[in-house]
């Protein structure tokens, strides 16, 4: 017999506007997939300014999307959250561990909080930053959908008391994501991402620092809040914003692209970003740094390449064009093979109907509980 579709509401960063943020192209992909599977989503994103001046998707159609302005306003919203199979809370919403409070005790079906940032988040719980998590709130989900892999699945069993956590990567949507083979070639190496102290030193070795060895070659770095005092070499062109839709003929244009990764990241592994798999899509070439589990995501020399000094960048940059289109074909065959939008709402639709069954097998057993028991720890 065919389960029925499943109606869930989704708390998340944003789903309207890309602008200085990855969440909203990783909740687009994932929920557009989600909804041809028969599912029906709600998704709540806290209106906010930021968002509401660069907004790319004011109406997604494949899901209901609604605006709050503060906790006050998911009142409205109180029905929907009761009534739904599953309620997804996603990292860095304002004010998320309120949010996630509200959510456990309204919520009447599964919950699960989906970490796209799960190495920030472990990183900022142990210094007691607990504004979009707190500790208290991770037992009470009955899943944790981590962006990251490999051991922080057992920490955050053993350690934050999660009651399932399992690995749910980012992924691409090959039908926006694809290679463009007449676009213009402009750069030899680019780079597409928000400024970040902490990822800043690998984009100086490996990025600006190539390109001011080789002043005869161009470069790129696009992406929002970098600040006024870095020094730009010459051959290396800025661009403040490039929206989801313009991502292919960005990837399109470049020889190779860079990925790197946040130290947090770095130091757990097994977290590849959704510039892996979008780039991997468009047949464009990757330089990264290098982490534990990239190896499980894309062969390195064969699938990927990787490079921790500028050097190594120069090498990249020199290799012959047959190798370069034989590593981005493979890449791409990867990706396309196990990491697209469709897998991962595969595997998020499992992973909800495992916790709807874990939570509703929980309240038998309650309900056979005699009403005198005790109840040991």
């Amino acid at each position: 017999m065919t389960a029925p579709p499943l109606r869930v509401v989704v708390f998340g960063l944003s789903l309207s506007s890309s602008w200085g943020n990855g969440h909203a192209t990783t909740y687009r992909a994932l929920l557009k997939a989600f909804a041809e599977r028969g599912h029906h989503v709600l998704f709540l994103e806290r209106d906010v300014p930021w968002y509401a001046a660069h907004r790319d998707l004011p109406d997604p159609g494949f899901c209901r999307l609604a605006l709050y302005p503060d906790l006050a306003g998911l009142e409205a919203h109180r029905r929907a959250i009761a009534g739904a199979d599953a309620v997804v809370l996603g990292s860095y919403v304002p004010e998320g561990a309120a949010v996630g409070a509200l959510a456990q005790e309204w919520a009447r079906g599964a919950t699960a909080f989906y970490d796209i940032d799960t190495p920030v988040t472990l990183a900022k719980l142990a210094r007691g930053d607990e504004d979009y998590l707190s500790a208290a709130l991770i037992p009470g989900f009955d899943l944790y959908l981590s962006f990251t892999g490999g051991p922080t699945l057992d920490l955050l069993e053993r350690r934050y008391g999660a009651r399932a956590a399992r690995a749910l990567f980012c992924s691409v949507d090959p039908a926006i994501y694809r290679p463009l083979p007449d676009a213009p070639r402009r750069w030899d190496l680019s780079y597409l991402g928000t400024y970040s102290a902490d990822r800043q030193p690998a984009l100086e070795r490996l990025l600006l620092e190539p390109a001011r060895r080789a002043p005869e070659r161009r470069f790129a770095v696009a992406g929002p809040q970098y600040p006024a005092e870095i020094a730009w070499p010459a051959n290396v062109e800025r661009l403040e914003h490039v929206p989801p839709a313009d991502h292919p003929a960005f990837y399109a244009a470049s020889r190779f692209t860079l990925n790197v990764t946040r130290a947090d990241m770095v130091r757990a592994g097994h977290s590849p970003s959704v510039r892996l798999f979008e780039a991997a899509a468009c047949g464009t070439p990757i330089l990264s740094d290098a982490w534990e589990g990239l190896d499980a995501i894309l062969a390195p020399g064969a699938e990927i390449a990787l490079a921790e000094t500028p050097e190594d960048v120069g090498a990249a940059l020199d290799w012959p064009e047959e190798r370069r289109r034989t590593v981005a074909r493979a890449a791409r065959g990867r990706v396309l093979a196990g990491h697209t939008a469709a897998h991962r709402a595969g595997e998020l639709e499992t992973h909800l109907r495992d916790a709807m069954a874990r939570r509703q097998g929980r309240r038998h057993a309650a309900d056979r509980r005699p009403a005198n028991a005790q109840v040991s720890f």
